[in-house]
């Protein structure tokens, strides 16, 4: 056997020793994990550069920029609301209703924003309203991830 045979084997030994963490039953694969992630970052910074380069006032960039921390917010409060609802987990009323309010309120202001906005072009508008939404799925998304991770590591 040659020298570079043998160094053959000893690679294919090293990358048999190396342990692959399994994944546990029903936690997200990391592909998953990373697309709900890139999402949220793609989403989140391109409302920000969006209204870092618009030419509103400062009050109306301020304005976009709550309404989206708002609605982020809301959409994972909602989230966690319903699925500990769904577990068996003791929500309020109160507090999943507020939940549900205050998405639809973000959704709402953001809505209204945009439709009145005079000084903001359509494709402009219609940029703002699919990095919103493309922001609050993924923060959901992310959400969901995070719980089920724990979930599945809990069980072991």
């Amino acid at each position: 056997m040659s020298n570079d045979d043998e160094v053959l084997l000893d690679k294919e030994k090293r990358n048999d020793l190396k342990v692959k963490e399994e994944r546990k039953e029903g936690e997200p694969t990391p592909a998953f994990k990373g697309a709900s992630w890139a999402a949220l970052l793609v989403g989140v910074a391109s409302y920000l550069i969006g209204l870092f380069n618009a030419t509103m006032q400062l009050n109306e960039k301020g304005y976009y920029f709550a309404v989206l921390v708002f609605g982020l917010y809301s959409a994972i409060s909602l989230q966690k609301a319903v699925r500990d609802k769904d577990e068996g987990i003791p929500v309020t009323n109160i507090y999943y209703g507020i939940s549900w309010f205050a998405l639809i309120v973000s959704i709402a202001l953001m809505a209204i924003g945009l439709y009145n906005a005079g000084s903001i072009v359509f494709s402009e508008k219609g940029f703002y309203g699919m990095a919103f939404v493309l922001s609050l799925f993924s923060a959901i998304t992310i959400q969901k991830n995070i719980r089920d991770t724990q979930r599945a590591r809990e069980k072991d």
